[in-house]
């Protein structure tokens, strides 16, 4: 990464965030409430810290939620109604920022 990027970041993957935001707010009043919620669910509950596991996980979350509004189902046909279980399944198998605070602070606790 070169300075520039550490300094603004990639720019690929704003235009990426931009776009899944633009994709976010063409959707049905409740997929829009609803993907802020998960999206805000996500963020507080660790996310992952890789921006293509992130990106990938928001990608599924719009695809589905385009899909469903296009088909006139509610958010809960497609979510479950526990929808924090549907995000943390998204979320298995990514390494979330949780588990690299889990890692550090264990690390540090034990000398490593």
């Amino acid at each position: 990464m070169n300075i520039f990027e550490k300094i603004i970041g990639n720019l690929d993957d704003k235009r990426e965030w931009k776009a899944m935001e633009a994709r976010a707010n063409a959707l049905p009043t409740e997929y829009h409430n609803a993907y802020n919620a998960i999206k805000k669910y996500i963020w507080t509950a660790g996310g992952a810290t890789d921006w293509k596991e992130s990106s990938r996980i928001f990608h599924v979350i719009l695809d589905l939620f385009e899909e469903g509004a296009a088909k006139g189902k509610k958010v809960t046909d497609l979510t479950g109604e526990d929808v924090a279980e549907f995000c943390d399944e998204l979320m298995k198998g990514a390494e979330t920022w949780k588990d690299k605070y889990r890692t550090k602070l264990n690390n540090t606790i034990n000398g490593n």
